[in-house]
């Protein structure tokens, strides 16, 4: 497959990096409430457990982690969190973290909203975000949040420029929006992402060992052509006691080679836009006027 080195760097980075999120990424950390989508009626009370654990204690966990090794994490957030959890948003300002959008909760998805009502569900989530934190919404995640087939659309309608729900690269691409605004994927993963640790019955160990072994291959090829790499953490997993430990000693490791760029899913989405979506865009329209 041609590839043409799209992903310039920024001065003296190599390689980009994103924890989260979610990070890609930036961080993606989830911080929920969360259901099963197909029994919405029917509690599931040991999965809630599971989560609301990662509110009262695995977020702390891994925000000591975190704010050790200087990581500004991007959030995938449901948004009613800030209202029910005031001391974990209060946290996440001070840290100084972006937000990206994943649903107001994880269990009521837009699937089947109408135009005017996913519009004003953004129009809502970029306004309450913003009085409640500060910051500007600029992408999303996902998730148990669902999509139309006009999410981007409406996304990009209400200042939004990025998504990270599609797993199909290592840098970011640019997205069409019939709107003609500048619109992207940034890379999130299914990888090197916490929640595999219990669905494949894996401890953090060898979540670690995923981490390195990725993030080995990205700096590599990431040298002239870069790379992101996102850690996708979810507070009910790696703030666990066995498990905290093991993203410390990742994230030492990670930080240990020179020229990464340890930063948020915003961030990257912002400097690609301005250096280099419309390179990235005319390579795709010469490749289409040759077909």
């Amino acid at each position: 497959m041609e590839r043409t080195a799209w992903l310039s760097h920024p001065a003296g980075s190599t390689t980009h990096r994103l924890p989260n999120g979610p990070s890609s990424d930036g961080l993606a950390t989830r911080v929920s409430h969360s259901g099963p989508e197909n029994r919405p009626t029917q509690p599931d009370i040991p999965l809630y457990s599971r989560m609301d654990y990662g509110n009262r204690v695995g977020f702390w966990r891994m925000l000591e982690v975190l704010n050790k090794h200087k990581i500004r994490a991007c959030c995938c957030l449901n948004l009613e969190l800030l209202d029910h959890f005031p001391e974990i948003r209060d946290a996440m300002i001070a840290a100084d973290w972006d937000y990206m959008a994943h649903g107001l909760y994880n269990s009521r998805p837009i699937y089947d909203y109408t135009e005017e009502q996913e519009r004003a569900y953004w129009q809502d989530f970029v306004t309450h975000l913003k009085e409640m934190t500060g910051k500007r919404l600029k992408g999303r995640l996902g998730g148990g949040a669902g999509y139309t087939v006009r999410t981007d659309d409406l996304m990009a309608e209400a200042g939004c420029f990025y998504h990270t729900s599609w797993i199909i690269d290592d840098q970011p691409w640019p997205i069409n929006v019939r709107g003609g605004q500048k619109f992207i994927y940034v890379p999130y993963t299914g990888q090197t992402n916490d929640a595999g640790m219990l669905a494949w019955n894996r401890e953090a160990d060898y979540f670690l060992q995923m981490i390195k072994d990725q993030f080995d291959t990205l700096y590599r090829e990431g040298a002239e052509n870069g790379r992101v790499m996102c850690l996708s953490l979810h507070p009910h997993n790696i703030g666990r006691p066995n498990a905290a430990k093991h993203l410390d000693e990742a994230l030492r490791y990670i930080l240990g080679h020179n020229g990464v760029w340890n930063t948020t899913a915003d961030d990257i989405a912002e400097y690609y836009i301005a250096h280099c979506y419309d390179q990235v865009s005319s390579w795709i329209a010469e490749r289409k006027a040759r077909r």
